[in-house]
């Protein structure tokens, strides 16, 4: 007897102890969630995050007890007219004793008022480290709003990087909860039009939710091997929801598939073996390509990028278990019931509702139509519309999307508004940190004067003296060089380039044996930008690697994996071009209103993620589609015909499964946080483009045009050909053993 598929197995399990399968998943989603609450997150810290020159310089800093602080600013301005000088300065001393009284404050600086004398700002210097600050934030919020309620007729407001930490945070909370309100409706009402049935539509929405649930779990508990930066959650919803749906969609569809074809002829479990042995293992496939496209993302050695991959992984691995699982036990109990509501029907003389049997739909006949009755030109059409969209990708821009493209929606980001306007030059800071031995410290110290008064003597610099510390063994300085640009502008990066290229060899480099280097927001953020461009051609050349590797031996042929990169290359390309055309271009602030801080130039870690993404996800079509293709030939249909059969059969489930991606990565496109305004939008053209145009014209005019040629070298299918045309084999994929098979 032929061996069976793991898939085969595990179903034929599921469906003889249906109500066993689905108590142990629910115990493991249960389990998952109890263990990863009990163990708690394990974020990532602050040498987490260090790259390049400024993160060298920041541990240099750290290790001499220089490490910047997390400071808020707290500002007093008038509500209208001219601002009462010395009522503001009553009111900043009332703030510096109550903020001195707080155990999270470190320091707290004079008062100082603004070259308009419009504001006056005090500085507060919090204890710990910036990353854990926004935990520690609130006690001085409530002192700030106390001071306000003292002072109804001035404007007392604070901002700074962990109260605009907190701000953000609850910005994406609030967010998650409206595309969590957008997304379900949505792919409820699709699901009800694919199955006509709530018992159906309840089996993917509760199997994704419980994958992401099972998922978050299982992500606290890997946090404490990889730490998490924060973007797990958001991953996690994203693409669990899309794959936890899309799995269980084409589960279901085959099932219902041969439903129809059997007549009433199998039993439920049988059915579910079927549909294990195909489907199933399509399933399984297909998880696997979007894990191994999602690993390739640990080679970027990035926290930020480690945390996606893991998220991804994870939610994935579970989604695809799921489905391999509980669903087939699931389908069992309401296949059971189904037949016995049609046996109590028929027990009293009620005929049983005949199905109509699926049909492409006129949309699709359309879309085959070309590829059907012109391939070469449909090829080359198609072909020619993607390059198109492809082709502003060239021109794309990469930026990283800080502080400044932050939803101004946050009320902190506001008051920081305020803040750069009034004090200019404390838009942006430099931070050099040199350190030598202690019998080099004059030469450092004339070596730092040195470059102060060429940084004065800068326009791109602040006119005010830098301040300089030093620790307490004399070997480790710190000079802090003020910016007047904001820290995206280019006057903000080309004084950072003053510094590295010019000033510090001029000056610090010339002391023998000093290690020096530049740390600081604009620091790191051209470090990590250098850093992510270096890493991204290694990730690249790994996932086609890999991508081609994987389809080669799914499905035995070179010309099928040459294809499958190449088409996904097409896609990725074309959604880098809408993306760029929307975002950079600006078309998405002239059609959806977005804020300019959205659009004008790329995140940085926007290409990277999403070419990993696509490729995995453009997998999962071309798996299912290919799959019903091969299905067809081997079973002795010719190659024209299987490819029509594939499409044809996979139709109207690609057509679901991409409606509800859509939604749900368009969805993401309403949230505040530029970058993922930017992915969703990514996400949601490219399934689009990849459902209508690369699997219904460009992969049918292909594989029509290549013939047999498509399965080269595949020994495998010229046997099953063979055997087709000499009738001893081929046809449908039998189904698993007794008893969970029985025929009726």
């Amino acid at each position: 007897m032929k061996k069976q598929p793991i898939t085969v197995k595990v179903a034929s399990w599921s469906a003889l102890h249906p109500g066993r399968a689905i108590a142990t998943w629910f115990a493991f989603v249960a389990l998952c969630l109890a263990v990863g609450i009990a163990v708690g997150t394990n974020s990532a810290v602050a040498e987490d995050y260090r790259v390049g020159e400024s993160g060298r310089a920041e541990a240099i800093a750290t290790e001499a007890g220089l490490e910047r602080r997390p400071t808020e600013q707290i500002m007093f301005s008038a509500k209208a007219g001219e601002l009462d000088e010395a009522k503001a300065r009553e009111a900043a001393q009332d703030l510096t004793g109550r903020m001195k009284a707080l155990p999270e404050v470190l320091d707290v600086e004079e008062p100082v008022l603004s070259d308009n004398g419009r504001m006056l700002m005090v500085e507060v210097t919090m204890k710990g480290v910036k990353r854990e600050a926004m935990e520690h934030v609130e006690p001085l919020q409530e002192q700030t709003a106390a001071v306000q309620k003292s002072n109804p007729d001035l404007v007392v407001e604070e901002t700074g990087d962990a109260s605009v930490s907190k701000g953000l945070n609850k910005q994406r909370g609030d967010d998650l909860a409206k595309t969590e309100m957008i997304t379900f409706p949505v792919t409820l009402v699709t699901l009800l039009i694919v199955f006509g049935s709530l018992v159906m539509v309840g089996v993917p929405l509760l199997l994704a939710l419980s994958s992401i649930a099972a998922a978050v779990g299982l992500s606290m508990v890997v946090s404490h091997l990889i730490p998490d930066a924060g973007v797990g959650m958001n991953v996690i919803l994203l693409i669990g929801m899309a794959v936890g749906v899309d799995y269980t969609l084409f589960y279901l569809k085959r099932e219902r598939e041969e439903r129809e074809k059997a007549a009433g002829s199998l039993s439920p479990e049988a059915l579910v073996g079927i549909a294990a042995a195909t489907a199933g293992r399509a399933i399984i496939v297909s998880g696997l390509a979007v894990i191994i496209s999602s690993a390739t993302l640990f080679l970027a050695t990035d926290i930020i990028f480690s945390s996606l991959a893991t998220a991804t992984i994870l939610v994935v691995f579970v989604a695809m278990v799921s489905s391999v699982t509980v669903l087939p036990g699931l389908l069992v109990k309401i296949g059971r019931r189904s037949d016995r509501r049609a046996a109590r029907a028929a027990a009293r003389g009620k005929q049983p509702r005949q199905r109509r049997p699926e049909r492409t739909g006129r949309l699709f006949t359309a879309l085959l139509n070309p590829a059907r009755k012109r391939p070469v030109a449909t090829l080359i059409v198609s072909t020619l519309v993607m390059v198109g969209l492809a082709l502003p990708a060239l021109g794309m821009e990469l930026r990283v999307l800080n502080k400044d493209t932050h939803s101004r929606a946050i009320p902190e980001m506001q008051t920081y508004d305020k803040l750069n306007e009034a004090f200019p030059d404390r838009r942006s800071e430099h931070w050099v940190v040199v350190r030598a031995d202690t019998d080099r410290r004059a030469e450092v110290r004339t070596a730092l004067d040195a470059l102060a008064q060429r940084a004065v003597d800068d326009p791109m610099f602040s006119k005010n003296p830098p301040a300089v510390k030093t620790s307490d063994d004399g070997r480790t300085s710190v000079m802090t060089l003020a910016v007047p640009h904001r820290l995206s502008s280019p006057e903000a990066t080309g004084s950072l380039e003053h510094l590295r290229e010019d000033y510090l060899p001029e000056t610090l480099g010339k002391v023998q044996g000093a290690e020096y280097g530049v740390d600081g927001p604009v620091a790191v953020d051209v470090d990590y930008l250098a850093h992510q461009n270096d890493k991204l051609p290694i990730v690249v050349a790994f996932l086609l690697l890999l991508t081609f590797l994987m389809t080669v031996v799914v499905f035995g042929s070179v010309v099928i994996g040459l294809v499958g990169v190449l088409l996904n290359l097409l896609s990725v390309g074309a959604a880098f071009g809408l993306v760029v055309v929307f975002f950079q271009w600006g078309l998405a602030s002239t059609i959806f209103g977005f804020d300019e801080s959205a659009t004008n130039a790329i995140g940085s870690r926007v290409p990277l993620f999403l070419f990993v993404i696509l490729f995995g996800l453009s997998m999962d079509y071309q798996v299912f589609v290919v799959s019903r293709i091969k299905e067809a030939a081997m079973s002795g249909v010719p190659t024209r015909q299987a490819v029509i059969d594939g499409i044809e059969k996979s139709a109207k489930v690609v057509t679901s499964a991409a409606i509800v991606m859509v939604t749900v990565f368009g969805s993401f496109m309403f949230l505040h946080l530029a970058e993922m305004k930017q992915i969703g939008f990514s996400l949601a053209v490219a399934v689009l483009l990849d459902a209508f145009i690369i699997r219904v014209m460009i992969l049918p005019s292909a594989l029509m045009l290549l013939g047999d040629a498509s399965w080269w070298p595949s020994r495998k299918m010229r046997r099953a050909r063979t055997a087709a045309a000499s009738g001893t084999g081929g046809g449908r994929p039998a189904p698993a053993t007794a008893p969970a098979a029985r025929l009726r």
